[in-house]
């Protein structure tokens, strides 16, 4: 009898078939939606893009961290930088972001993987202010006051403001798809089977030979280097950058863990649902002020006790659909699916 490893199952076929049909509604916005559907649109595949980076680092590798309002800020200030002094198209400065900030991330893992659990996510916060008081100091970039893109560089996007909008909203989709894709695609690797054992039990994965440090540092550079490209995007739109706005813990920590808590941490859909409920949530309460804020906290309480796996958890739980093929299964002859992972 052979045996062989597949991923696919009945549910993730029909997932990524309907994906694969969302993306072409979604890819073809710009006929159907309007300016402020376009840009809503595209804050919402920024924040999962936000989300799933985090819910990678935390969920799978364990690595709470507190301060990824860092690479958020520092991917925005290289594309300024890059932009306004390196001549460099702001489109192309976007990768070239992520890629400085992998770099910078390496030295910084050294440090803040000295610490463990509670400490380690203050670190990464110490971290993220020590680059947001950096920012402030940097007086060629506006210093504590921040400054604008110039009106050149944007124009160089695109002349008419249309079709800024449109490939603006395309970039945004893109880089939502290929984060998601990088992380399915490093899940369903060895990678990923180390990353499943360090989540179930550290000791459990060193004992079998898995190299924790390793994994997790490899992870937290290419979580880094993403973050940053979405933050560069982020700023693109914005047009404006200023160090508490660039390196803000709400925006970009606060309500990322909000949106995966809610979602579901540790599954891949679980924050394409919480920020689907968040963006719910706030386009409907957002007017409430203070009290917006108050209301999320609770739905994130009453949703922490009564499904501590998040939506996307019960959801598993009570159907076991998965989306996304990650889920090896050993398919014999004559013999149904088993899970293995």
């Amino acid at each position: 009898m052979t045996t062989r490893v597949t991923f696919a199952s009945r549910s993730s076929r029909v997932g990524m078939t309907l994906c694969a049909i969302g993306f072409v509604i979604l890819a073809a916005a710009p006929a159907w939606g309007g300016r402020g559907d376009l840009q809503l649109l595209a804050q919402i595949y920024a924040y999962v893009a936000l989300a799933s980076l985090w819910n990678l680092l935390a969920g799978y590798a364990g690595l709470v961290s507190v301060g990824q309002q860092a690479y958020v800020g520092l991917g925005a200030y290289l594309l300024f930088a890059f932009g306004i002094f390196g001549d460099v198209p702001l489109l192309a400065a976007i990768p070239l972001a992520g890629i400085v900030a992998a770099v910078v991330a390496v030295p910084v893992a050294d440090l803040v993987f000295r610490l463990r659990g509670h400490y380690f996510a203050i670190g990464t916060w110490i971290v993220a202010e020590v680059f947001r008081l950096t920012a402030s100091q940097v007086s060629v970039l506006g210093g504590g006051s921040g400054t604008s893109l110039p009106a050149s560089l944007i124009i160089a996007i695109a002349p008419t403001r249309q079709l800024r909008d449109f490939i603006e909203y395309w970039v945004a989709l893109a880089l939502a798809v290929a984060v998601l894709l990088l992380i399915v695609l490093l899940l369903r690797s060895r990678y990923g089977l180390a990353l499943k054992a360090i989540r179930d039990s550290e000791l459990a994965a060193i004992c079998n030979g898995v190299d924790v440090r390793r994994t997790k540092i490899l992870v937290y550079i290419v979580t880094a280097g993403a973050t940053a490209m979405i933050g560069a995007f982020i700023f693109l739109q914005r047009l404006r950058i200023s160090p508490d706005a660039a390196f803000s813990v709400n925006d970009w920590t606060a309500f990322v863990i909000f949106i995966t808590v809610i979602g579901g941490i540790g599954r891949i859909e679980g924050p394409i649902v919480g920020t689907i409920v968040f963006f719910a949530l706030r386009q409907t309460l957002a007017d409430l002020g203070t009290i917006y804020l108050l209301m999320l906290g609770a739905v994130a309480i009453v949703i922490m006790l009564a499904a501590p796996k998040g939506i996307w958890g019960v959801v598993v739980a009570r159907l076991n659909w998965q989306i996304f093929p990650l889920e090896r299964r050993v398919v014999a002859e004559g013999a149904p699916q088993r899970p293995t992972s």
